[in-house]
């Protein structure tokens, strides 16, 4: 069976944010990740951008270039056949423009979805203002229809993620926000930060589309999301940090005792590995 299109991909990929059921979508950081996820059986898979950043040596934050990000993206997207949504952060630049040429290039690189986000690093203000962000997605939107690939974008408001204002004005102010980038032209907007059932359970009746929550220590389990009425979650860079974890367990292990069960106990083989990546794709 010949591989679908690029085309088809975004079509699928925006399918399963229908809300017929949860799209549990995993955060790749690099081949091996991402073909595990997809081994799994996962519709999609997500980049995360901590998780790319860092395989190749860099904080968050957009410290990575443009153009190493996309390459790291178009690993991953050649090595799977599931459709792949690619993690952009603020969209690698200061202007609409810029963004739409980050658009470009992930298009270009095979990804069929974004993420576009409004926190700010290095700033005064924590957030982009709503103006400058619902003109970065139109831009988003407006190039990924040149392009002929209707990118699914995933609209992300940080006001929860980073404390913005005052607790109690913080439930309108996402509200406004994710409104205002639903209007602009995204297809999912992204509230992490919020764990507590009866908080998603409103912001699913508030926001007028499909919304994303992020999966951390005490957000509830997936069957309890789908019933609360989410469309998609995804987990960041909790999986990498997780194999650093790992990682730095067996450290530990080998400094200590010297003994080797952190890296012998139930691991993956080096035949699976292998075999895990042999399959090539078009």
């Amino acid at each position: 069976m010949q591989p679908a299109s690029q085309a088809d991909k975004a079509t699928l990929f925006r399918r399963l944010h229908d809300r017929t059921r949860i799209l549990v979508l995993p955060n790749a950081w690099d081949v091996a990740s991402a073909r595990i996820f997809e081994e799994e059986g996962f519709a999609a898979i997500a980049t995360t951008s901590a998780g790319v950043a860092a395989s190749l040596g860099y904080p968050d934050g957009e410290q990575i270039s443009r153009d190493e990000m996309v390459e790291a993206v178009g690993r991953i997207v050649h090595a799977v056949q599931v459709p792949v949504s690619a993690d952009i952060e603020a969209g690698f630049g200061p202007d609409p423009q810029a963004v739409a040429a980050t658009v470009r290039a992930v298009i270009r690189a095979g990804a069929v979805g974004i993420n576009l986000e409004d926190g700010i690093e290095n700033s005064k203000s924590p957030l982009r203002d709503v103006a400058g962000m619902t003109e970065r997605i139109q831009a988003a939107r407006e190039a990924g229809a040149a392009s002929g690939v209707a990118i699914v974008i995933n609209a992300r408001t940080d006001v929860y993620l980073r404390g913005v204002g005052e607790e109690k004005d913080r439930f309108g102010h996402a509200i406004d926000r994710a409104n205002a980038y639903r209007a602009a032209g995204a297809d999912c907007l992204f509230v992490p930060g919020v764990r507590d059932a009866p908080t998603i359970a409103a912001l699913v009746k508030a926001i007028n589309g499909p919304i994303n929550v992020l999966a951390a220590a005490g957000t509830p389990p997936i069957p309890e999301l789908e019933r609360l009425g989410v469309a998609r979650v995804s987990m960041g860079s909790g999986p990498m940090r997780a194999a650093l974890t790992l990682t730095r367990r067996i450290a530990q292990e080998l400094r200590g005792p010297g003994a080797f069960a952190a890296f012998t106990q139930d691991t993956i083989t080096h035949a699976e590995v292998n075999q895990l990546l042999a399959r090539k794709t078009v």
